[in-house]
């Protein structure tokens, strides 16, 4: 799922076809959000980050009315080639008043630092009484990996950069608040996540906007360096990578 950004993405760029081959745990483990959402036939809703379009299909089989929007061009042709109503826009620049029973995303919002920015455009979006529904990295969220990955850049003189925004529920909890929602439920739980093409595919997918700091001449050997690096805390001895995810689940209502 890809983020709205600006900033992220000049660097961090998505093709469905990988995304499906190294993350299709992503939308498979949305299952659990996706019943907190609880959507009911005929509600208008609004799928921030759709990504191409996995979890959208899932909300119309249930005759919701859904429009998903994608910062990533690719993925959304990707969600429109299964026939959906899907678009292009930044998620912190959503051209909504009013209109969405829901609004709805998953593993997107770790992705955009200016969370402030989002929360306020989907408050705009929803009508009165209308819910927001969330799942994303929150605080501690691959703690691990983000100590390797600065560890060897450090060690190449390599600033890393702040790439991912975890929050804790208490200061996610208070933006919501801040911005005129509810907050009815609001939860940090860890989810260790078995990677099907290990942490290569991973980096691969996820760490493109990371590495880009990093001198293209040397950036396969300082992959090499981060999964060697992570072994001996992410990957078992049949071979087997885990990422050590914790996520962040949140249920607001619009005031």
């Amino acid at each position: 799922m890809s983020n709205g950004s600006e900033a992220m993405s000049m660097t961090q760029t998505w093709s469905p076809s990988a995304y499906a081959h190294h993350a299709g745990f992503v939308p498979a483990l949305g299952a659990g959000i996706l019943e907190r959402l609880a959507p009911v036939a005929g509600e208008r809703i609004l799928d921030l980050g759709c990504g191409d379009g996995t979890l959208t299909l899932k909300l119309v089989e249930r005759g919701a009315r859904v429009l998903g929007i994608d910062s990533s061009p690719e993925m959304i042709a990707a969600a429109t080639s299964l026939g959906l109503d899907a678009r292009v826009m930044d998620a912190t620049r959503l051209e909504f008043a009013g209109e969405f029973d829901a609004v709805f995303s998953n593993a997107v919002l770790h992705w955009i630092h200016d969370a402030d920015a989002v929360i306020a455009g989907v408050h705009r979006a929803l009508k009165p009484g209308g819910r927001f529904v969330a799942e994303f990295g929150g605080y501690t969220n691959i703690a691990a990996i983000s100590v390797a990955l600065r560890a060897v850049l450090s060690r190449r003189g390599i600033p890393a950069n702040r790439h991912w925004y975890y929050p804790t529920p208490k200061s996610y909890g208070a933006r919501l608040e801040a911005h005129g929602f509810d907050v009815e439920f609001v939860t940090l739980f860890p989810r260790p996540t078995p990677l099907p093409t290990g942490m290569a595919g991973w980096l691969q997918t996820f760490g493109v906007s990371a590495l880009s700091v990093v001198p293209p001449e040397q950036r396969a050997e300082v992959t090499a360096e981060i999964i060697e690096m992570l072994k001996p805390s992410l990957c078992d001895e049949y071979g087997n990578w885990t990422a050590d995810y914790v996520r962040l689940q949140v249920v607001a209502r619009k005031r």
